[in-house]
């Protein structure tokens, strides 16, 4: 596994970045120290070979039942087909809604009802869009036995949602391994973590 290899990678091209004197503000209104553009490691052969590697061997550990790879559009259609490719399993992708034209599919390529699906996304942050491709899939009579991402922040909405879902996550990354990373190489000030730490507690009420 390339944990520490794939945080630096992220770091290092700017795909994570981590502020805590100077917060971003998310589409939702929520202030954070940390910005992730996911998307950004597409761009990147030898990152996202080591992404799809390890999420591969994630999968083959945590959902040794999986028979077919789920992406999740659109971010997390292009990691699905790497994954897919390197357990050499079917792929599907999930659409956020139907198509309003032709046969008006949500979902894209062939599975049966005795398949077994794990979903992949790129980030999960409360959770939503990944678990709405889940009942999605349920609906046309998928069995969806797991969801995976390349990272997750595991603020607890995110924890809420899977539970009440009863849908189990497996990360690659998480929020506080990263944390860790940094405060070990030096790239955070013992205040920066702290200030880091707090917000993970609570999100929506964090102030810098």
């Amino acid at each position: 596994m390339h944990q520490d290899q794939i945080i630096s990678a992220l770091i290092a091209n700017k795909i994570i970045t981590i502020s805590p004197d100077k917060p971003f503000t998310y589409a939702s209104g929520m202030h954070s120290p940390i910005y992730t553009d996911l998307r950004l490691t597409i761009s990147y052969p030898d990152l996202r070979d080591m992404i799809a590697s390890d999420l591969a061997t994630l999968i083959k550990k945590e959902f040794p039942e999986a028979t077919i790879i789920g992406g999740v559009a659109t971010a997390g259609i292009p990691h699905a087909a790497l994954v897919a490719e390197k357990l050499h399993l079917p792929m599907i992708y999930v659409r956020p809604k139907p198509k309003d034209h032709g046969k008006g599919r949500q979902i894209e390529g062939r599975f049966s009802k005795d398949d077994q699906i794990v979903l992949i996304d790129d980030l999960i942050t409360t959770g939503g869009s990944v678990l709405n491709a889940v009942q999605a899939t349920q609906k046309d009579g998928g069995q969806v036995c797991g969801v995976s991402s390349i990272f997750t922040y595991y603020l607890p909405d995110a924890k809420e949602n899977f539970a009440k879902a009863n849908v189990k996550y497996a990360p690659l990354l998480s929020y506080p391994e990263l944390l860790k990373k940094e405060k070990e190489s030096g790239h955070i000030s013992a205040d920066q973590y702290e200030v880091l730490r707090h917000w993970h507690e609570d999100p929506w009420h964090w102030k810098n």
